[in-house]
């Protein structure tokens, strides 16, 4: 695809900076921040609802239809990349957010990234090698189910690394997406953050329903036991991992329908902020007339 060199692209801060009074700005973790408390944050609030649950959900099919025409620009533009990470305790709405948002974008230009255990072959190489090899190219939007940041998730929580080898991640992965921000890869990264309680209504409801049963793992028990651990771990690599070139949003997500309108909203205005244009016109095509 045509582009032009990397070392020419500009670094887009516009499209990641929540602009004065909207509602982005509040939930945007500062890349100054020493220290971010998710208790502080109300997975419950509603903060880009216009207070009616069916107009809400009209404006996200609006906004999903939004985001399938820049989208088109953004691939015919081919100047960016766009990578989007969505991080969350179990239950919090990932594939979800896959559904509703980019649900009408077209595959040629937009693919999905669900994130396991590291396969052997994965685990003899550093820790991002696989996950560089998955970020998008010119034109490409990128979306993170799970991603890099389990790395200082469940090896944290479960204590096989130690607080000096977190520390060093940490800078690992700035560094690595500073990379890719200085070659023209926009990070928006969302935190779906949801309450212990909604959590526990969305297992049971897995298990109450024979057809959900195939998202059930009684390893998702285990993990809810580790609540309050998972959370200090979130909280510590916000605080950490949140940069000038990729900040970190948290989004409440006890409402499925207000996590999908927010990350749709921000994404929409991530992509318009692009100033994004088609390539200039073909003068060989001037006056072609097909037989």
């Amino acid at each position: 695809m045509p582009g032009p060199s990397d070392a020419h692209l500009p670094f887009p801060e516009a499209a990641l900076r929540a602009p004065k009074g909207s509602a982005w700005r509040a939930w945007q973790i500062t890349p100054s921040a020493r220290a971010v408390s998710l208790a502080d944050l109300s997975p419950a609030a509603k903060p880009f609802s216009g207070g009616d649950k069916a107009a809400d959900k009209t404006a996200v099919e609006s906004l999903a239809t939004q985001i399938d025409e820049l989208q088109e620009l953004f691939y015919a533009d081919a100047r960016y990349r766009l990578l989007v990470v969505l991080q969350g305790m179990d239950t919090s709405g990932k594939d979800g957010t896959l559904r509703g948002v980019f649900s009408r974008t077209s595959p040629l230009g937009v693919h999905t990234v669900g994130w396991k255990a590291p396969t052997e072959p994965e685990r003899a190489r550093d820790y991002l090698w696989r996950i560089h090899q998955r970020v998008p190219a010119n034109g490409e939007i990128v979306l993170f189910n799970r991603s890099h940041y389990e790395d200082v998730l469940v090896p944290v929580v479960n204590h096989w690394i130690t607080p000096e080898q977190t520390e060093q991640r940490y800078a690992h992965i700035n560094d690595f997406e500073r990379l890719l921000a200085e070659t023209g890869t926009v990070i928006l990264k969302f935190m779906l953050h949801i309450s212990r309680d909604e959590q526990r209504e969305r297992l049971q409801e897995r298990v109450d329903d024979p057809r959900k049963h195939w998202k059930f793992s009684h390893g998702d028990l285990e993990v809810r036991k580790q609540w309050d651990d998972y959370q200090g771990a979130y909280e510590q690599l916000l605080a950490k991992t949140s940069t000038d070139w990729a900040p970190w949003t948290v989004v409440p997500a006890d409402s499925k329908t207000h996590r999908n309108l927010m990350i749709a909203t921000i994404v929409r205005d991530t992509l318009k902020a692009l100033d994004l244009r088609y390539p200039p016109e073909d003068p060989s095509l001037k006056g072609l007339r097909i037989d």
